[in-house]
């Protein structure tokens, strides 16, 4: 297997169907270097762990995730129907990666990284991709998400530019920040259902699977860069 499912999908390996659907907060907790029950620290393979810590921001308890040459993630399994669903989340970094590309495997990196996995049936994957996926689970177990969309802090591109993984067509990468906004916090509000059919629609023809699970953090192993990401919350909700 190459790097990006490990990095991408291999992150939400240990996801479990019978999960709570609310995402826990950290706006809750004091202040530690223990990430909050269900959220659970998911290393990548070959590469430094990013340092993930709960910290005080503006007196409000955020996730803090310092990649320094380094990879990793928070992930939280849920189980939530993607019909009608929005994920809302702010974040922060104190800068862009500034020699990533997201065009290349050797750029793939990111200053902050919002995931959200769904629960495709392998049997729906297209018969290209069908045997790589059925192999990675047999490799990595049998819960490994066939689909995912990453949105990320981008250093180059423009909000709303959207890529398929120069790894996996399994993993939609959406930039909603770039490098003029760093320094700032940002509210994000997406429409889970409208961006799975953007990413997968042409794919998937019935109804759209469920979330399985989310992951924040951020990454500088091929950049070998240094980078802060502060999370918020994050909000995965039914609309009215």
């Amino acid at each position: 297997m190459t790097r990006a499912p490990l990095a991408a999908l291999l992150l939400a390996s240990s996801l479990t169907l019978a999960a709570d659907p609310a995402i826990a907060p950290f706006s809750t907790r004091a202040p530690s270097a223990t990430l909050p029950a269900p959220w659970k620290m998911q290393k990548v393979p070959h590469a430094q762990a990013s340092e993930l810590g709960l910290v005080a921001d503006e007196g409000v308890t955020v996730l803090r995730a310092h990649a320094a040459n380094a990879a990793g993630a928070a992930i939280h399994a849920t189980r939530h129907s993607a019909e009608g669903a929005t994920l809302a989340w702010r974040w922060k970094v104190d800068r862009a990666v500034g020699t990533a590309d997201m065009d290349t495997r050797q750029g793939d990196d990111f200053a902050a990284r919002v995931y959200v996995f769904f629960d495709v049936p392998v049997e729906a994957v297209p018969i290209s991709q069908r045997v790589k996926m059925k192999l990675a689970r047999l490799l990595y177990g049998a819960e490994l998400p066939t689909a995912a969309i990453c949105y990320v802090w981008d250093n180059r591109h423009a909000p709303g530019t959207s890529r398929w993984s120069p790894y996996t067509e399994r993993v939609r990468i959406v930039v909603l920040e770039n490098a003029s906004d760093a320094g700032r916090w940002k509210e994000e509000v997406r429409d889970v259902a409208a961006d799975f059919r953007a990413a997968f629609g042409a794919q998937w023809r019935g109804p759209l699977p469920a979330v399985t699970g989310v992951a924040v953090g951020n990454d500088t192993d091929q950049t070998r860069e240094t980078v802060t990401a502060w999370f918020g919350d994050v909000h995965l909700e039914s609309r009215p």
